[in-house]
């Protein structure tokens, strides 16, 4: 379970810079493309983390 919460950890930091670079960008180009990816690892995040919920009531955690 420790591993699931270090790569939720890791892919919510990564979202978070990849929209950091997003609202920095000044080319239209670059903020869409740190927008999808911003937008893609949250919902990577959501997916680990109903992966744990799910793994915590299957082992009775």
């Amino acid at each position: 379970m420790k591993d699931y919460q270090t790569h939720l950890e890791k892919l919510r930091a990564d979202a978070a810079e990849c929209a950091l670079i997003r609202d920095l960008a000044m080319d239209p180009e670059k903020r869409e493309l740190f927008d999808r990816l911003s937008v893609h690892l949250i919902s990577l995040a959501a997916q680990v983390e109903q992966a744990m919920l799910q793994r915590k009531v299957r082992d009775g955690s």
